[in-house]
């Protein structure tokens, strides 16, 4: 799993060429531990073809600032270096996975 910062976000986000699911979480959140498990399938099954990472709000406070995140978990997609969508909380894989359809070549 990748893990984002303040100090690789830009290059692995906002220079991706291809769909970013960034999963804003706390390691205090029960949902967000709960998504983890569907975050690992989603990162095998489009392996090559989008990105799935996490950033760890407590340690990137002015990443998530920066995204509007005030609740977590806080999955937000990135196309182009830009944010296109967003699910918050815990959700079914199947939500994601139509998201990520939508972005993917």
């Amino acid at each position: 799993m990748l893990y984002l910062n303040n100090n690789n976000f830009e290059q692995e986000v906002m220079h991706s060429d291809v769909p970013v699911l960034v999963d804003f979480f706390a390691t205090w959140c029960g949902p967000c531990q709960m998504m983890g498990p569907v975050l690992e399938q989603l990162e095998a099954e489009y392996a090559g073809k989008a990105k799935i990472a996490k950033l760890d709000i407590d340690q990137s406070m002015e990443l998530a600032q920066r995204y509007n995140v005030m609740s977590v978990p806080n999955m937000i997609f990135f196309q182009g270096g830009k944010p296109v969508d967003a699910v918050i909380g815990a959700v079914p894989p199947a939500i994601l996975k139509n998201k990520l359809n939508q972005l993917v070549k």
